[in-house]
């Protein structure tokens, strides 16, 4: 069993059409840098110099990560990372 990183619908095309993607790693950072390296075109999606887009939310078995221990949070197999982009409105 791997961990799954859900991919959101807007990003899905970058995920080769995926809507989830077994990765491995042993923290949310090393899981991120496996799905780019699967799929590179994510990178520019989720990363700005380094960081996280500010308007991708990320959670752990639905835990927000920025509550936790952000990207050095710990993932084990089976664990599912949920990528969920910021929706504004007005």
């Amino acid at each position: 069993m791997a961990i799954k990183v859900q991919v959101p619908t807007p990003m899905r095309e970058a995920a080769g059409g995926n809507a989830e993607v077994a990765v491995a790693g042993a923290t949310v950072k090393d899981a991120l840098a496996d799905l780019v390296r699967q799929y590179p075109a994510l990178g520019s999606k989720l990363f700005d110099g380094g960081k996280v887009r500010p308007y991708v939310n990320i959670f752990v078995n639905d835990e927000d990560v920025r509550y936790l221990d952000d990207l050095d949070t710990k993932v084990t197999d089976g664990v599912v990372v949920a990528l969920i982009p910021a929706v504004a409105g007005g």
